[in-house]
Order: structure tokens, then C-alpha cells, then sequence
């Protein structure tokens, strides 16, 4: 559909959109018009649809460039573009059913014809969803719609440190030696499950509302002594993996062999980079910062800042040596000797640094995906990257130029409701107890016609039911034989005595 030019258009996208509840846009739409009636100009009521908490920031942005399809992926509702990177871009969602809100990666259409990226990306989701601890983010699931295939994770509401020290500056001490002994900790994890990450920068730690920090992106992790992953084999030694600022020098000769101390060596450059407010080497082209991470030390960080203190300053050259045998071996004695530099309390992130949601994509979040929780900094509910700017974004079905079906309808086409799998709901017959008795209409009362017209036979009982020979059992359901009344069976009796005697008498004669 072409671009909305007026605000009928713009509500009729929305409504075949389904991503707004029919009667909470009825009831909006009324209250409006009692009150201060619809602007004329669709943009300006988009905007305003956006502060009242009818749609999303992403949400109208699609509207307004006349999309009504695509707003869903698998199970999930996309409410807002929250990070975009070189594999994708990320998603606030929530799911259409148990309303429960994650973070969902897509990996747009064009990367999963590449052999190598679309590998890696269900490595990521291998090995995130390997590890459970505080501090990286947890991955529930990997999935494909369609020609798109899409990673679920835990939404978490916070920036990237990447995104904090660009907006706002070299960071506090006591955070920046927070955040990297929590990374620290991530790491030791992961280690000592045979994995290493292999790109740690700034821009893969987020850190929520109340200081914990997360390590994200398991897209280019290796898992150690696993002779089975050939996609490592196959494509990392090839070219140079890793982010040119942070990658340690043995990765950039051979991707392949490094260990744990690479990942020491990019969580260094990481702390480098929050006291000093750049990158090691803030200078120069790609090429010639792979080749100074190999034979150039930076400019010593309290030449930067000197409030640094000395012994800070030699953890942060020592996890940035050349060699790695000069490194920290393990991220525990990073962790250990940061200890002497955590003080006992660390300031909060700003709300400033905050992602700024939508109403519509805060609506119905529960406290702990607002960071509300105190037991957040010991378990780590949700995952995600920063919120970058509300600007026309496609949906990732429109990217691939694909439909994605949307929530079902209420009903479908039978008239009967629509299940959540897209079929009928079927209305169950009501059950009966199997041993309950089967019900008796009354007899006849006096002046009622005695006729079959006043008693239906099938439904008549006692002396005056028609002769039945079967009738239904009630435990088995099957047929069973009626037996006959008593005093059928004590006439026939008589007669039989009657005869008997009779024959007895002529014989006697």
C-alpha cells in the first residue's frame, strides 16, 4: 500500500496491521473525538499515537511508509528496533501468546545464503545457549520463518558500553573496573566450559538499569578441543575475525588457535577504552591497526587520565601484552586483582544513558524488565542492544520481501474462533458421568392425552414403555439385552405349573 496521505488511510493500515487490539483502538478513537478530535495530518496523529501508548516507535515509522506486513516473526511481535549490527538487527518482541517479552535477532535474508554466516549465526546460538551465568546473555531458542532465521534471547533494558562512553564520556573509575570484573567473571565462565568469545569489545557488553553487566554476541565464539566444528576450520582461516580496535595479535594471524588470553587481551583494550574515552589506537586504517596491536604499544592510559592509579594502569598493560604468555593466563586473576580497585559501592547507571521505549513498548513489561528487581544482579532476566534512533526501519519480513502472517484472526472463515495454531477451536461436546442415570420424563398425569403424542416412546418408562429388548449401557456405551419384568416371568411360571398338572391328572386316569 502507498504512502498514508490521510488519517483514514493511517487507521486502516493499523487495522490490518492487527497489531492493535480492535477495541482498545475503538475506545482511543472515541475518547478522541469527546475530546480534542483528529488532526488532519496523518504524521502528526502518528506521532501522537506513538505518546499515548496506541503503537511503537518502530510501529509507526512502518505505517507511515505504508507497510502493514511484516510486524511479526515465528511467535513474536516486533514492538521496537533496538540494535543493529553486521549480522542483523535485534528486536524488543513480544511473544503473541504468553505476552512475555525477549529480545529476537534476525539475520537478514541475503546473510543466510552465505554458508559461512548463516553457520555461524546457529554457532551463536550453540554456544550462548550452552552457558548460564549472570553475566552473558542468556539464549532460549533458534528458529526460521519462512526464509528468515531468528535467534530469542533476554531482553535486557540498557545500553552498550560502546554507546554510553560516545554519548557521555570516559566513564567513573569504580564503574569501569566494575563492569570489566564482571565481563571477567562471564569469561571465567565460559572458559571453564571450553569456549571463548573471540570478540570482546565494548559494543558487546550491556549494562542494565542496575550495574550488571552482560557479555553479548556468541557469533564468532569457538568451542576448544571440539575437532567437530568445521565451520572454525573452514572460513576463520581466511580472513582476520575479531573488531580491528579490541582484537589481541595472535588472532590476527591465525583466528583458528587463539585461546582464552585473546579474549583477556580484547577485555583490556575494553577497559583502555572506558577510562580513556577511545580505543587504543583512535587512529588509522584497519590494516594499520591489526599491525600495531602487534608490534605498537598504545600511549599508556595515565598519560590519559592521570587520576588513574599506577597498579590500575599495569593490570591494564599487562592484560594488553603482546605476548600472551605476559598476559593474565585466566580471567580469575583479572577478577582478582581488579578486586583491589572495586570499592564498596558503584554509582548506578544515569537514566540519561537509558533506551528511551515507547509507551506502547513498555505497556504490560513486568518490574524486572524495567530493572526493578533487586535479585536482577544475580539473575539476569532479559537481553538486548541500545535503542538507536526511531528512523524508518523495514521489519525483517520486509526485508526479505516476504509475508509474514500476522496474529490470527478472532475468528476463521467457519465463524468457529481461531486456536493460536491457526486452526478452530473446536466446542467440545459436553461429557457425561458414566455412571450418571439416564434421565426419566414424568408419568402422565390425569387429564393428559395418554397417547404417543403426549410421551414420546423412546422416552417412556415403567408399565406403560413400549416393549425395548435393548438399551444402552451406561458404563461401556454398548447395547445391552432388557430384561423382562417379574410378573411377565411369574405369569409364565403359573401356566407352566397349570399344564403340568394337567398332564399329571390324565396319566393318572
Amino acid at each position: 500500500m502507498s504512502v498514508p496521505s490521510s488519517v483514514e488511510e493511517l487507521l486502516q493500515l493499523i487495522r490490518k496491521s492487527g497489531m492493535v487490539d480492535e477495541t482498545k483502538l475503538t475506545t482511543y478513537l472515541q475518547r478522541r473525538q469527546l475530546t480534542r478530535g483528529l488532526p488532519a495530518d496523518p504524521r502528526e496523529f502518528a506521532d501522537e499515537l506513538v505518546q499515548d501508548g496506541i503503537v511503537t516507535y518502530f510501529q509507526s515509522e512502518q505505517f507511515m511508509l505504508g507497510k502493514w506486513r511484516g510486524f511479526t516473526v515465528g511467535k513474536f511481535k516486533l514492538l521496537e528496533r533496538v540494535g543493529v549490527g553486521g549480522m542483523g538487527q535485534v528486536f524488543l518482541c513480544e511473544h503473541m501468546f504468553m505476552r512475555r517479552r525477549v529480545a529476537v535477532k534476525v539475520l537478514p535474508p541475503a546473510k543466510a545464503e552465505q554458508p559461512a554466516a548463516l553457520g555461524r549465526f546457529y554457532r551463536e546460538a550453540r554456544a550462548a545457549g550452552s552457558l548460564d551465568h549472570p553475566n552473558i546473555v542468556r539464549t532460549h531458542d533458534i528458529d526460521q520463518d519462512g526464509n528468515l532465521h531468528f535467534i530469542v534471547m533476554d531482553y535486557v533494558d540498557g545500553p552498550n558500553l560502546l554507546d554510553v562512553v560516545k554519548k557521555f564520556g570516559p566513564l567513573d573509575l569504580a564503574r569501569a573496573v566494575s563492569y570489566v570484573r564482571q565481563v571477567a567473571n562471564g569469561l571465567e565462565y565460559a572458559f571453564r566450559n571450553k569456549l571463548i568469545h573471540r570478540d570482546i569489545k565494548p559494543g558487546n557488553i550491556l549494562v542494565d538499569r542496575k550495574g550488571v553487566a552482560r557479555i553479548l554476541d556468541m557469533g564468532l565464539a569457538r568451542f576448544l578441543n571440539d575437532h567437530t566444528d568445521q565451520l572454525t576450520i573452514k572460513y576463520d582461516d581466511k580472513i582476520v575475525l575479531g573488531t580491528a580496535d579490541y582484537v589481541a595479535p595472535e588472532q590476527v594471524a591465525n583466528s583458528h588457535s587463539v585461546d582464552i588470553r585473546a579474549d583477556i587481551y580484547g577485555l583490556g583494550a575494553t577497559l583502555y577504552f572506558l577510562l580513556a574515552g577511545h580505543p587504543p589506537f583512535p587512529t588509522g586504517t584497519v590494516s594499520q591497526k591489526l599491525l600495531w596491536h602487534r608490534t605498537k604499544d598504545p600511549t599508556p592510559i595515565r598519560q590519559i587520565r592521570p587520576e588513574v592509579p599506577e597498579g590500575l594502569a599495569v593490570i591494564v598493560g599487562k592484560m594488553m601484552a603482546k605476548d600472551p604468555k605476559a598476559r593474565f593466563q585466566t580471567p580469575a586473576q583479572v577478577v582478582a586483582e581488579l578486586d583491589a580497585y572495586l570499592p564498596a559501592s558503584v554509582p548506578l547507571p544515569s537514566p540519561d544513558e537509558m533506551p528511551l521505549l515507547s509507551p506502547a513498548a513498555m505497556e504490560g513489561a513486568s518490574p524486572d524488565d524495567e530493572g526493578a528487581s533487586e535479585a536482577v544482579a544475580e539473575t539476569p532476566l532479559n537481553a538486548s542492544a541500545t535503542l538507536g534512533p526511531a528512523t524508518p526501519v523495514k521489519a525483517a519480513a520486509v526485508l526479505s520481501g516476504s509475508t509474514v502472517t500476522v496474529a490470527p484472526p478472532a475468528l476463521n472463515p467457519f465463524g468457529t474462533p481461531a486456536a493460536p495454531w491457526g486452526g478452530s477451536v473446536r466446542p467440545k461436546p459436553p461429557s457425561r458421568p458414566a455412571m450418571a442415570p439416564l434421565p426419566q420424563p414424568p408419568l402422565p398425569r390425569p387429564g393428559d392425552s395418554a397417547g404417543p403424542d403426549a410421551i414420546p416412546p423412546a422416552k417412556r418408562s415403567g408399565p406403560f414403555a413400549p416393549s425395548n429388548p435393548f438399551r444402552e449401557d451406561a458404563v461401556s456405551g454398548r447395547a445391552a439385552p432388557r430384561r423382562a419384568a417379574p410378573w411377565v416371568l411369574l405369569g409364565a411360571g403359573a401356566v407352566a405349573v397349570a399344564v403340568l398338572a394337567a398332564l399329571l391328572a390324565l396319566k393318572l386316569m
